[in-house]
C-alpha cells in the first residue's frame, strides 16, 4: 500500500502547501508514515477497528480523524445489510466511539464523522441517512459524506443512469449542504464547487 501512494504523499505538500492532504488507510503503519509527510487528515473506512494498533496511533496524532461507519467489511458489506434503525444505530456508533476512544484524548476536537453512504447500506438505509443527516450535528463535530457516483443514484434514476452520475451526485450534495453538512468527498470537484457557489449565491438574494 505504501509503495502505491508514497510518491504522491512525499511530494504533495511541496507543490500544494495550502491544500489539505487526506490519506485513506486502515493500517496504522501507513498512518504513521503519512503523518511524517504533513498529512492533515486520516480516514479509515473501518472506523479504526481493522488494525488493532490504529486507535492507539491515531489518538496521539494532532490531525483530523474521520470516524467512518461501515457495516461488515469491504468484501461483504453489501450482503443483506440490516439495522434496527439505521439512523439511530449509526448515531449510537459515533457516540460510543467518541466517548470511549476519543473524549479524553489531547486532540479530541479534531474529529470528523462520516456515516458511510453505501458502506453496508441498501437504498432505504442511504435515503434515511441523507434525509435525516442533520441529526448528527448534535454530536458536535463536522460531518463528511461521500455520495459521488454511488450505486444508490442508479437505483433511483434507473434508465437515466450515467457513467459519472453527476446529476445525482450534485443533487445529493446540494441537499446535504442544505442540511448543514460541511465536507463532501467527490470525483468531479470543479462541477460540484460550481454548483455550491451558485446555490450559495441564490441564498443571498
Amino acid at each position: 500500500e505504501w509503495n502505491r501512494i508514497k510518491k504522491v504523499i512525499k511530494t504533495f505538500k511541496k507543490r500544494h502547501i495550502n491544500t489539505l492532504l487526506s490519506v485513506d488507510t486502515r493500517k496504522s503503519d501507513i498512518m504513521l508514515k503519512a503523518k511524517s509527510y504533513k498529512t492533515d487528515i486520516i480516514n479509515d473506512v473501518s472506523g479504526f477497528s481493522h488494525d488493532k494498533q490504529s486507535l492507539h496511533v491515531i489518538k496521539k496524532m494532532n490531525l483530523w480523524k474521520v470516524i467512518h461507519h461501515m457495516q461488515g467489511t469491504p468484501q461483504n458489506m453489501q450482503l443483506h445489510p440490516k439495522y434496527k434503525n439505521v439512523l439511530l444505530d449509526i448515531y449510537d456508533f459515533f457516540e460510543e466511539k467518541i466517548s470511549k476512544e476519543f473524549k479524553n484524548t489531547k486532540h479530541y476536537k479534531k474529529v470528523i464523522l462520516d456515516p458511510g453512504i453505501g458502506f453496508g447500506k441498501n437504498l432505504k438505509h442511504n435515503l434515511m441517512l441523507l434525509s435525516k443527516i442533520s441529526l448528527f450535528h448534535s454530536l458536535g463535530f463536522p460531518i463528511l459524506i461521500g455520495t459521488s457516483r454511488k450505486r444508490f443514484i442508479n437505483h433511483i434514476s434507473g434508465k437515466f443512469d450515467t457513467k459519472k452520475r453527476l446529476g445525482g451526485t450534485v443533487s445529493s450534495v446540494m441537499f446535504a449542504l442544505s442540511q448543514g453538512v460541511q465536507i463532501f468527498r467527490v470525483h468531479d470537484v470543479i462541477d460540484v464547487k460550481q454548483a455550491i457557489l451558485v446555490y450559495k449565491k441564490l441564498l443571498e438574494q
